[in-house]
């Protein structure tokens, strides 16, 4: 039997109560087959059909990443989830019906996915081709936009700051689930672990596919400000990917500090 490869070690844990809504930094996660616990549980849903607020249009929902969200008791397997608590902008408390107001349209807040949810994606624009609106298709019965788990190594924001030192290349920029801080400093680990599984205790996570990053990283949120620098690098320097996309093969709990290895 060979010895496992080890990746690195969790330094930061995430979990996003509110879909594109900061979420809650953790010292450790229970991680189902639906991704972290509690992970993109709830979402703003509007009136049109199918359709499910995000930061991925910020034409349509400006300043979403400025609201914050958190559970007010730990999300348990099994159990219905709890409810959260939402603060603006200024830090007091809103509610889904301040939500409507602020951004002019009726709104649901729910832990119910429509049957065929969606979101608009902006595609800013670039090099004489024009702004655009897509609608994307989300996976059915989530609130994710592709992947159930997203990692992010700490070499690859190094990578970015390098490539555009005044950027601010925040994690929170990047949403990740997990963040992990290679034992290697040599080949790129998000290039290196894609196809393969990965332990963290009991956890095992297939890595899909690299991560490609939109304009929900150029926004202005707590702390951060709008830098459309941030795309552009991450496209020059990176070939438009930073994390990966992973999918659970087996659920349990992460913990900061736990060694990553290759199954």
């Amino acid at each position: 039997m060979t010895a496992a490869t080890t990746v690195g070690r969790v330094v930061a844990v995430w979990r996003y109560p509110v879909k594109s809504m900061a979420g809650e930094s953790l010292d450790s996660c229970e991680v189902t087959a639906r991704g972290v616990l509690g992970d993109r549980g709830y979402a703003l849903v509007g009136e049109t059909a199918g359709l499910v607020a995000s930061a991925k249009n910020p034409r349509a929902w400006p300043d979403l990443l400025a609201y914050q969200a958190k559970y007010l008791v730990p999300p348990s397997a099994g159990a219905e989830l709890p409810p959260v608590e939402m603060t603006g902008p200024d830090g007091r408390a809103v509610t889904v019906e301040d939500l409507s107001a602020t951004f002019g349209r009726m709104l649901t807040l729910t832990a119910r996915p429509p049957a065929r949810p969606i979101l608009q994606q902006l595609w800013p624009a670039d090099d004489g081709r024009p702004e655009a609106v897509t609608d994307e298709a989300m996976p059915p019965g989530t609130f994710f936009d592709l992947a159930t788990v997203n990692v992010l190594f700490t070499t690859t924001l190094e990578k970015l700051k390098t490539a555009h030192p005044g950027g601010g290349f925040a994690v929170a920029r990047f949403r990740p689930n997990i963040l992990v801080e290679p034992e290697s400093t040599g080949d790129d680990p998000e290039v290196t672990v894609i196809g393969t599984v990965l332990e963290i205790g009991a956890v095992r996570l297939r890595i899909d596919a690299r991560c490609s990053r939109c304009v929900m990283t150029t926004l202005a949120q707590p702390g951060l400000p709008r830098d459309p620098g941030i795309l552009k690098t991450v496209a020059r320097a990176n070939g438009g990917f930073a994390g990966l996309n992973a999918s659970v093969e087996r659920g349990g709990l992460v913990r900061f500090g736990d060694p990553i290895t290759i199954a």
